[in-house]
Order: structure tokens, then sequence, then C-alpha cells
């Protein structure tokens, strides 16, 4: 009677995967391209640094040579103890197109990035903002195009693709990656549903009215993480956000090379999620329980061999619909490659953020440097 019980529940724990992975990220995944105008908005591109100065050699050329036909730099340096605010001075006096936002320590604000990017938006000249980290680099000339050409008399919020480079024969690199494809499947599926919860600072756009309306970042400005998705969980609804994902719009950095360097990163990024929107919190809650307990209730029911062969039919059945969703989504944000480790790099994935929550509860993540 008990393993008959958790045979229905594995049945019905799937049956929620199929509606996520089918019905919400399927609006993503199975979305056909669209076409867009090339829009010539004026853009301010803003830039907050903190200690930043390697990062900034590498990736300000590809920043500063831009197609698009008019365009401001909005660079934040944020109380740098490198040579970032040298940079930033020389790049000042060399482009005039460039702005310099010189952040010094504040005891109120110590440290908190919301505080430097909110310096940078009051100075930016163009009502219509796109933010990139200092640690990212845009995979086009057309970055500021494209993502520009989203923006519409309604839509006031564009959410984008921000990936992580490719490193050869690296299982972390893999699991890094595909944990940022499901990420990113997740928000666009819900966008495209009219429930956007969340973006990524390595690539996201909107206006200053829609930033100063809400009132910045005040709800939380005393959460040091969260100036992109806190911020689209606020402000992001069906009638102002849209998305961009053409290749030419995908900014990446470079990922962690260490499992510890990449566990603090995502402890840091899962503390923001409980001020979450009630019921963003409940569909994220909702859907990572239904993975664990696919994997839980797989194992029992067939370390028992309990009726194995509808089990087994679950479990494939599973499998696919998963894999043919998210499959399409790599192909849209080429992340194809990840796919082929799909169930070792899930089944990973899935305890490492079981760690990763219990460890938030005994003790609080470090947030901007």
């Amino acid at each position: 009677m008990f393993l008959q019980i958790l045979l229905i529940l594995l049945a019905f724990f799937v049956g929620i995967q199929f509606l996520y992975y089918v019905f919400i990220l399927g609006r993503f995944s199975f979305s056909k391209k669209t076409t867009t105008t090339a829009k010539k908005i004026p853009i301010s591109v803003i830039v907050c640094a903190k200690n930043e100065a390697e990062n900034i050699k590498k990736y300000f050329p590809l920043l500063i040579s831009q197609n698009h036909p008019d365009y401001e730099i909005i660079l934040i340096d944020d109380a740098s103890s490198d040579e970032t605010l040298d940079l930033f001075e020389k790049y000042e006096q060399q482009y005039s197109n460039i702005k310099l936002v010189k952040v010094q320590n504040n005891e109120t604000f110590w440290g908190n990035k919301k505080y430097a990017l909110t310096l940078g938006i009051k100075v930016a000249k163009n009502e219509h903002l796109l933010f990139i980290d200092a640690d990212c680099y845009p995979n086009s000339k057309n970055w500021i195009t494209q993502m520009a050409s989203q923006f519409t008399s309604k839509k006031a919020i564009v959410l984008g693709y921000g990936g992580y480079e490719k490193i050869k024969n690296s299982f972390l690199n893999k699991v890094i990656r595909f944990e940022t494809l499901v990420t990113a499947t997740q928000y666009f599926g819900w966008a495209k549903t009219g429930n956007p919860y969340m973006g990524v600072g390595r690539n996201l756009a909107y206006t200053k009215k829609t930033f100063f309306d809400a009132g910045g970042f005040i709800e939380h400005m005393k959460i040091r993480s969260g100036d992109d998705d806190l911020f689209i969980n606020q402000v992001g609804t069906k009638s102002n956000t849209t998305i961009c994902f053409t290749p030419e719009s995908f900014t990446y950095s470079e990922p962690k090379k260490t499992f510890n360097e990449w566990f603090n990163q995502k402890r840091r990024h899962v503390s923001t999620a409980k001020l979450y929107k009630p019921f963003d919190r409940l569909q994220l809650g909702l859907f990572y329980i239904s993975q664990l307990a696919f994997i839980l209730l797989s194992i029992i029911l067939l370390a028992f061999q309990h009726q194995w062969i509808i089990v087994t039919s679950i479990i494939v059945f599973r499998y696919l619909f998963t894999w043919i969703s998210l499959g399409y989504a790599a192909g849209k944000l080429k992340e194809k490659d990840v796919m082929y480790w799909y169930p070792i790099i899930e089944f990973f994935l899935i305890f490492t953020q079981l760690n990763v929550f219990f460890t938030n509860i005994f003790s609080k993540p470090v947030h901007w440097k």
C-alpha cells in the first residue's frame, strides 16, 4: 500500500513537471523567432564596477565599438581599490560619449551596489537604460541595437540572456551553463505567460520612468543583492515586459572555475528569492520540489521493483518531455552541448540546490565586493 502511494505521488509530480516544461517553460522553448526593426533609440549603457580593472581592460573595447548610432556609457566606480578608477578616467577623457560616476564609501550604503547604480541612473541623459556587469561582454557589435529594438510605447522592460563562456572538458562548466539555461528558460517562459518574475543584471534594460515611478530600489535597498531580480519582481508586468533572445543580443562572462566559488555565487543568488512575491516563491518552490521528489521517488520505487514497468514508463516519459523542452531552449540560447549530459547534470544540480538551501539557513552569503 505504501509503495502504491509513492507511485501515485510520482505520477503526480511528473504531471506537475509536464505542466511546467510544456505549458510554461514551453512558451519560450517552442516559441517562434520574431523579427524586429532596428530602432535608433538613444540608449544609456550602465556599467557598475568594483575592483574590476582586468575585466574592464578586456571588455571595454567591445562596449565602445558598438554599432548603435546614439548611445552613451555610464561608468560607475564603486570605491574601487585597484586601478578601475584610473581606467575610467582615461576613457572619459578619450571618448565624448562616456560619463564617469565616482562613488565614495558611504556608512549608510556601505558596499551596496544598488546605491551606486542609482547614482549612475540619475546622471544618464537618455530615457532608455541598458545594464551590463563589468565582468561581462556583449556577443556582438549589435548588442545595444538588438536590445533597444524590443522597446515599444508599452514595453518598458527588456529581459536579455546573460550566458557563460564554454570551458572544454570541464564538468563544472557544463553544470553552470545548464543551470543558466534552465533559469533563463524559466524567466523567459514566465515572462511570455504574462508573469515576469526576474531578470539578470548581466543583460537587462528598462526605462528611467519605470525606475523612478517604482521609487528605485527603495523597497529592498537594505538587501545587497537583487538590483536585477528583485527589481523586476517588483515592477515587471504582463503589459510592460518583453524578452530578447537573438544571439546578437547575448552577453557572456567568465564562469567560476572551482566548485566553492560557484557554490558561494549560488548562495548569493538564492538568498534574494525569499523576497519574491508569494506566487513566485510558490511556483519556484513547487518546481524544485517536483524535481527532487521525482528523483527520490524513482530511486525508491525502482529499488523495491514496485510495478517497475509502470515506474520505468513514467520516468522515460518525464525525461522525454523535459529533454525536448530544454533541448529547444538550448538551441535558441546556443547551449546545445550541455544537453548531452542532461540527466547527470540535473541530478547533481538538484542536490547542490538542496545543499545551498540548508547552508543559507545557518549562515548569510557574502554579497557585493
